[in-house]
């Protein structure tokens, strides 16, 4: 009797998988320089003191080692002052890898998709078949008529022997719409990002080139501007992310709202949006005359309706803000619920873990449908 082929399973010792000495130091290199705001000689500081705390090197590889191979790779450069001294600065291609690091830190979890658009609810002229069929209506196009069922059906129709193909027969392949989508990214900057001890800048950086490279990777026909607010608001690119440094600001919340606005209005996507990551009450304002009221006590109610205004005024425009609230103040939570009342909008009240995979999940689940 032949034995039955046994199935199980087979436990052994974990065994890392193999690393080269510069990937190893390469990805906690690239986590320094987002703390560093991209700083190359704060950054190799580091690594050199992690070095000798935790002998991340031998004789065979050193830091020093490492530098060279950065510059042979083309992760770093020099470049000549005008006093005649050298600086060493990371690359564009450095940058990517940081934002490539910080999307499979925070989205890890996700199965890469062809790249194209998301799909949406709605079925009709789309270019995504859905597998499901329906008979053939004025004004479809050719392309979406199904040959093999439009065959199958005249055959069922009008038999083998007098087989003819009429317009009755022909059946079309459903297709959905795929949504493009048209966000702005707002982050605050203001000083109240690294008080108490607690760095919520890094957190807000690493989630906005996730999102970035999440856009520019895998929905490039969708677009992604990113803005960040303090006593003003101004637009920043994806490669000034890994630099972003917060300032000496207050929190001007209505011009960042007014930017982002000002932007969306221009784009011709019909589904639009505003994610706001903030962890402070909004306590500036910039008045007609160029000049900045500026109130940090409590909630100032003048301040406070201007944003409210904002809120409806988005809400006017079809534009729905998202807020991610990083703070549990009880009345800076209640200021957040008016103000997505008025928005018709939505807000999240979370600490730094996870604020990644809620901007992750809102993101989707908006691009599913269509905002009207």
């Amino acid at each position: 009797m032949k034995n039955e082929l046994k199935k199980g399973f087979y436990f052994k010792t974990y065994e890392a998988p193999f690393q080269s000495p510069f990937d190893k130091l390469f990805g906690i290199f690239k986590e320094l320089l987002t703390h560093t705001s991209g700083d190359f000689d704060e950054a190799i500081s580091w690594l050199r003191e992690l070095d000798d705390e935790y002998q991340l090197t031998d004789d065979t590889y050193t830091i020093d080692d490492f530098i060279e191979d950065l510059k042979k790779k083309g992760y770093i450069k020099e470049e000549l002052q005008d006093d005649g001294s050298s600086n060493i600065g990371i690359t564009a291609k450095t940058e990517r890898a940081i934002r490539q690091q910080a999307l499979d830190q925070i989205f890890g979890n996700l199965k890469r998709s062809g790249a194209g658009n998301h799909k949406t609810k709605f079925s009709g002229n789309g270019d995504e078949h859905t597998g499901e069929y329906r008979e053939f209506r004025f004004g479809d196009a050719l392309e979406q008529i199904s040959l093999t069922e439009s065959l199958k059906n005249a055959q069922i129709n009008n038999g083998l022997n007098g087989f003819k193909l009429t317009e009755n027969d022909l059946i079309v392949e459903e297709a959905q719409y795929k949504a493009q989508m048209s966000t702005v990214l707002m982050i605050d900057i203001s000083h109240s990002m690294i008080l108490y001890g607690e760095d919520r800048i890094t957190p807000a950086k690493k989630v906005a080139m996730a999102l970035a490279e999440l856009i520019t990777t895998r929905y490039p026909k969708d677009t992604l501007d990113i803005l960040v607010f303090g006593n003003d608001a101004w637009t920043i690119s994806i490669k000034d992310l890994p630099y972003l440094k917060v300032g000496p600001y207050h929190t001007n919340t209505v011009a960042g709202l007014q930017l982002a606005m000002d932007i969306l209005r221009r784009k011709r996507n019909t589904n639009k949006q505003i994610f706001m990551i903030t962890d402070g009450k909004p306590s500036c304002v910039r008045e007609r005359d160029g000049s900045y009221y500026m109130n940090s006590n409590g909630l100032d109610e003048y301040i406070v309706d201007k944003c409210y205004t904002q809120a409806q005024q988005a809400r006017k425009l079809h534009i729905p803000i998202t807020t991610f609230m990083i703070a549990q103040d009880p009345y800076l939570q209640r200021f957040v619920n008016h103000f997505t009342e008025a928005n018709q909008g939505k807000a999240f009240y979370t600490g730094l873990k996870g604020l990644g995979e809620m901007i992750f999940e809102d993101y989707e689940t908006n691009r599913k449908k269509r905002v009207k």
